[in-house]
């Protein structure tokens, strides 16, 4: 099995759509044999689903994520753990567990959104809410 996690310095990174990379664990015998971080060259959106099939990821750990990434994501067959936050590492770890929290009905539904009358767009975060699953 293959576990992908959105990544930014150690944490799981909040907005799928925005990640510049995945770490990757390779899991035999229910523990991680290796890992190695994957730079996503770039590609954000529906294309990282792509990265995703490339690497050969069977799993998704992710924090934020839109309903057009999911989509794409169910109809590779990659099973999707979004709304996780934290440690990429002890995210991975608590899977294996089967002790993952994790938020079935993740959204990130924060494209062009209103807060204060102010329009927001999933770049800037300038609202003072820096991860998607919490709008």
């Amino acid at each position: 099995m293959r576990i992908a996690v959105t990544y930014e310095n150690g944490e799981i990174f909040q907005h799928f759509g925005h990640t510049e990379q995945f770490k990757v664990y390779d899991i035999e015998d229910g523990k991680v044999k290796q890992s190695r971080v994957v730079d996503t060259n770039g590609q954000g959106h529906g294309a990282l689903a792509d990265v995703l099939n490339t690497l050969k990821a069977d799993i998704l750990i992710c924090g934020g994520i839109g309903g057009g990434a999911q989509m794409a994501l169910e109809t590779l067959d990659i099973k999707l753990y979004g709304g996780v936050s934290g440690n990429a590492d002890a995210a991975v770890e608590a899977f294996l567990a089967n002790s993952l929290e994790y938020n079935p009905d993740v959204k990130c539904s924060h494209h062009d959104h209103e807060h204060g009358g102010e329009a927001h767009s999933c770049g800037s975060h300038g609202c003072g809410k820096g991860s998607c699953e919490n709008h």
